[in-house]
């Protein structure tokens, strides 16, 4: 299965293992509010967001849906830890409620397929989101046995999407990963995710000080690229990046890896060619590549 094919004929992928927060009360959308980057309206809908610490790091990144009776927070399942605590901190007298519903609900993600599509095979209504680069749509269930049933019906009419195959698709477009791109020393603009996780027009929530700061100042210490080899190699995943004037002086650092295009860091007042990974003596070529999609990616 290819891109070209995924947005032709649409792909599946369960994503039930990420860690998922349900926050119910008339204050959540206030609470949420000042907790994360995004501005939430209460309109139905799936936002990407930044939950970040009070100097502006990434505590999480993470999709928010905001469903009729809660709002469902999900993110990475390597955060299954730290997440809940820190979402429940800063609840006082607000009239909200946090319940961890990782392992009793499920999520499946339609990357190419319509809502009016996955409606017309399951019945059920998803929400828009391109959690891949691809537009698609959500289905979230609250109960995770249902996930059988809905699997059968929904890939009898779209292929799945390999675990591989979805780190082909994110690299290709660009999309930070917690653990690769992203952990507790990440600032969102480093990796890119101002453009795209960050509302600057909202009210105050933590961590917005120095990250409108950094806006103002107009830049970070190093930037997320994606970089391919131009002669289709491999490129390892940890290689450094050079340049054959200065061998010996880092530019960055390659994050992840599919084929002969990547994703790594690129460090400031880095050149834009001649960029080389590997060791001196067996060294790799890299370019930095365009990339073939633009929500939510880096530009």
């Amino acid at each position: 299965m290819s891109l070209a094919s995924i947005k032709e004929h649409g792909g599946i992928l369960d994503l039930s293992s990420r860690v998922k927060l349900s926050f119910t009360g008339n204050d959540r959308v206030r609470y949420l509010n000042g907790q994360v980057t995004a501005k939430l309206t209460g309109a139905s809908g799936v936002q990407p967001a930044c939950i970040t610490t009070a100097k502006g790091k990434l505590c999480a990144d993470v999709f928010i849906s905001t469903l009729a009776a809660a709002i469902i927070v999900d993110a990475d399942a390597a955060v299954a830890k730290t997440l809940p605590p820190r979402l429940e901190k800063y609840i006082v007298a607000d009239d909200v409620t946090v319940a961890d519903i990782t392992h009793a609900a499920a999520l499946i993600h339609c990357a190419g397929v319509t809502v009016e599509q996955l409606k017309a095979v399951s019945d059920l209504l998803g929400l828009p989101s391109a959690r891949l680069g691809i537009p698609g749509c959500d289905l979230f269930l609250p109960n995770r046995d249902e996930l059988p049933a809905i699997w059968q019906k929904l890939t009898a009419q779209f292929p799945t999407i390999s675990d591989e195959l979805a780190e082909l698709l994110r690299i290709q477009a660009g999309i930070p990963r917690w653990g690769f791109e992203l952990d507790e020393n990440t600032l969102p603009a480093e990796a890119g995710l101002d453009r795209t996780h960050v509302d600057f027009h909202k009210g105050c929530y933590i961590g917005q000080e120095v990250i409108s700061r950094i806006k103002s100042v107009g830049h970070v210490n190093r930037s997320l690229r994606r970089f391919a080899s131009p002669n289709g190699e491999p490129i390892p995943v940890g290689s450094r990046i050079f340049t054959a004037d200065a061998p010996e002086k880092d530019l960055g650092i390659i994050t992840s890896a599919a084929l002969s295009i990547a994703l790594g860091y690129l460090r400031r007042g880095a050149p834009d060619h001649g960029l080389f990974i590997g060791s001196p003596e067996a060294r790799i070529a890299v370019e930095l590549a365009i990339l073939v999609q633009s929500s939510p990616v880096l530009p």
